[in-house]
């Protein structure tokens, strides 16, 4: 029997129309041990919901109506769930009886914010949500999101302790929004046999971005089948204005604007459409139209936006476009009227994994978290990650890789946003951003020397460590883990001052060759005295610490590809994957690939993008192609986040730096799609290849060696065959499962009886 839950919600879906309101009502009706209170009118609402005075009310009344009906409605409950701040604000904050139970909070958008969106103006007023919210959200044992977007939402803005958040989907109506014949539900909704039919279910609202999507239709129109239909089903105060933009677009043939529709309409033209589209700019928590339109067998495009991307990555993640791009909307649509779309049955088995009983059971789970309170069964160590950059970089990339089979709950507060934060969302691990000023973060190692430290970036560095030292008091982590060089400086600085054991992660060589000589010193000091535990990501990286940092070596952790369809027949290949850096030594590998080559339809590409101000050495790359002679021999392809694609499409990887590598990530990445490797004889590369055995090594900086190396394994396709299998069988010992075990060793090392 589960515990009786008082729940606090706004309004009564239908006669109050919107996400929230559907989501509750879902939700209380598959809790039948929940009664609820809500604002009227609720015409079909079952007993055990009190209806509270009606929305058309003054506020006053309302808040007054509604807190003395949750007063009279918490007789016998054991716990409390909200899901509107506004109303729930005077029941848990002010009741004596509410305050005595354990709540939950539904978070499901910034209110605040939201009115500003729609044009209400006032600071004052804003303001006030703000702080009802913040009060609301802190009141809380748990706080509901339904999105991992969401939650870095409500831990930044709102400063909700990320250990309280819950991520928990919304769920779907599995016997209601269902798979059906799609000619039929076209003529039931008189529609026809359009040849390719869009559907767009939203509010007309500024933020859901309707003229996005009338831009994209426009621009797709002509490469869409004749007689391709958008349709737009939903109401607001938009629709005058979306009204016009299609008329001045010449689009009332193709464009329907239906207004609002009941549920059964709805789920037919889930049924009939070819694909849905929402394309939301702000404030989207997950997008439950999207899984009730799979659920209807219909896959969804959606733009990068909230919890949108999580909303579909479990089906296909390139169903997501950058928000407010109408060229790349029109792009997708038109890929989705060639067919570029995942099946109706695979989006119907997508769907399936929301079905409401399972996704109210995690609600209870919450529920039983708040009841349990201190007295739940020991908790898993608690470690915030600090990192100081937010692009897509080696640490960066290993970090995203094993802490998702780390047992632990994790917490990364990055120094700047950017792409790392977004994928660390994607992945569900919490985050959060603190800005340290460009003048600290990007501080480059040649600016330091024995006499000069840039005053601006020192005394920024400092008001950051304060910063971080009384967040880090707040968070109460069990320990800090520093994922990058900076990070480690002000990081442990931090941890020492808030009483936190920090865990140093270092993948840079502290040696002569990178840093300049005071900054070798000083950083060798600091991990030898400042950290309670270091980790070194290569024998190689160990060396250059001090005996006194006593570093324990653990590697990157990788995680093979499924092996693809076979590569369609192409010349030779051969590739170099990194950021564009004089000494990761892409200009001596193009000169090798030129002795290797001479002439020939032998192809080089170049995947990667300068990073740190380094833009200029890229220029020189290109120049150096025009001067060896290699025309369009050589492709430049760019940062690419997903560089398994790029890999699968390579005979042979090479990696030539000219001075040691950490660890040399991207050689075991090639080696776990099956890539015969190609590297420098030092560092950490020398640590994973086993030369002839699952890779070949050359001496660093030789350009003659390496083109030979080039040249013997172009020539050589049994070699590539067999080092291409060795290196398959040699990156099992890289495994995430594996490297996590070894981290959460340091860990418990590190905490030891403190839990």
């Amino acid at each position: 029997m589960h515990p009786r839950v008082l729940m606090l919600g706004k309004g009564w879906f239908p006669d109050d129309v919107g996400g929230l309101d559907r989501y509750f009502r879902d939700l209380l009706e598959h809790q039948p041990e929940a009664s609820a209170v809500v604002v009227g009118p609720a015409g079909d609402a079952p007993d055990r919901v009190l209806v509270a005075s009606r929305h058309d009310a003054p506020l006053p009344t309302r808040l007054c109506a509604f807190a003395a009906a949750a007063r009279r409605a918490a007789n016998g409950a054991a716990s409390v769930d909200a899901h509107f701040a506004l109303y729930a604000a005077v029941p848990l904050l002010l009741s004596r009886r509410l305050r005595a139970l354990p709540a939950v909070v539904h978070f499901q958008g910034p209110w605040a914010q939201e009115n500003v969106a729609l044009g209400d103006g006032s600071r004052l007023r804003a303001a006030l949500r703000r702080g009802l919210e913040r009060a609301v959200y802190h009141r809380a044992e748990r706080v509901i999101v339904l999105s991992s977007a969401f939650r870095r939402l409500v831990v930044e803005r709102y400063g909700v302790l990320p250990w309280r958040v819950r991520v928990e989907p919304p769920g779907v109506d599995l016997d209601r929004f269902t798979p059906g014949d799609r000619e039929r539900a076209r003529l039931r909704l008189g529609l026809g046999a359009p040849a390719f039919l869009t559907v767009c279910v939203r509010r007309l609202v500024p933020r859901m971005g309707l003229d996005t999507q009338i831009d994209a239709w426009a621009q797709a129109l002509t490469q869409l089948p004749p007689g391709a239909q958008l349709l737009v089903a939903g109401e607001g105060p938009l629709r005058a204005e979306l009204e016009e933009r299609v008329a001045q677009a010449g689009l009332q043939g193709s464009v329907r604007l239906l207004g609002r529709i009941d549920d059964d309409a709805l789920v037919d033209l889930y049924r009939a459409a070819d694909v849905g589209i929402v394309p939301t700019r702000s404030f989207e928590g997950f997008g439950l139209v999207v899984i009730e339109a799979a659920a209807c067998g219909t896959p969804t495009i959606v733009s990068r936006c909230g919890g949108l991307p999580e909303a579909v990555a479990g089906l296909d993640r390139s169903l997501v476009v950058p928000a407010g791009d109408a060229p790349a909307l029109a792009a997708r649509i038109v890929r989705a009227a060639d067919g570029d779309l995942p099946s109706r049955a695979a989006t119907r088995s997508f769907a399936e994994r929301y079905a409401w009983p399972v996704i109210a059971d995690r609600n209870r789970a919450v529920q039983r978290e708040a009841l349990a309170g201190s007295a739940a069964a020991p908790r898993r160590i608690r470690v915030v990650y600090l990192d100081h950059v937010a692009q897509l970089s080696g640490g960066e990339i290993a970090l995203l890789r094993v802490v998702p089979h780390l047992d632990i709950d994790a917490h990364v507060i990055l120094a700047e946003d950017g792409p790392f934060a977004d994928e660390l969302v994607q992945a569900g691990i919490s985050v959060e951003v603190m800005v340290l000023r460009e003048r600290a973060r990007g501080l480059r190692k040649d600016a330091l020397t024995a006499r000069t430290v840039p005053f601006v970036a020192l005394l920024a560095t400092i008001v950051y460590v304060v910063r971080l030292t009384l967040h880090l008091r707040r968070l109460r982590p069990d320990l800090v883990h520093a994922n990058s060089l900076k990070a480690g400086v002000y990081g442990s600085l931090a941890g020492r001052m808030a009483g936190v054991p920090v865990v140093w992660h270092v993948r840079d060589r502290i040696a002569g060759d990178y840093l300049p000589a005071v900054a070798v010193r000083g950083v060798r000091a600091m991990i030898g005295r400042l950290p309670a535990a270091v980790i070194a990501n290569s024998r190689e990286t160990a060396s250059t610490l001090s005996a006194r940092a006593q570093p324990v070596v653990v590697s990157e952790a990788i995680l093979a590809p499924a092996a693809g369809a076979a590569p369609a027949p192409r010349p030779l290949t051969v590739g170099m994957i990194g950021r564009f850096t004089p000494w990761k030594g892409q200009d001596l590998f193009l000169r090798a690939f030129a002795r290797a080559f001479p002439h020939g339809e032998e192809l080089c590409v170049l995947i990667g993008a300068p990073l740190f101000g380094e833009q200029a050495y890229e220029h020189r790359l290109h120049a150096l192609v025009a001067e060896l002679g290699l025309g369009d021999r050589v492709a430049f392809r760019g940062f690419r986040s997903d560089i398994w694609p790029e890999l699968a499409r390579l005979d042979i990887l090479v990696h030539a730096s000219h001075v040691p590598e950490p660890f040399g990530q991207v050689v075991l990445e090639g080696m776990a799609a099956g890539v015969p490797v190609i590297a420098a004889d030092a560092g950490g590369p020398r640590e994973v290849i086993d030369p002839r055995e699952n890779g070949l090594l050359y001496p660093v900086g030789d350009e003659t060696a390496l083109a030979h190396a080039i040249s013997e394994l172009g020539q050589d396709p049994e070699l590539r065959a067999r080092l291409a299998t060795g290196g398959r069988d040699a990156v099992a010992a890289y495994h995430p499962d594996v490297i996590a075990k070894q981290v959460q060793t340091v860990y418990r090392d590190v905490v030891g009886g403190r839990l």
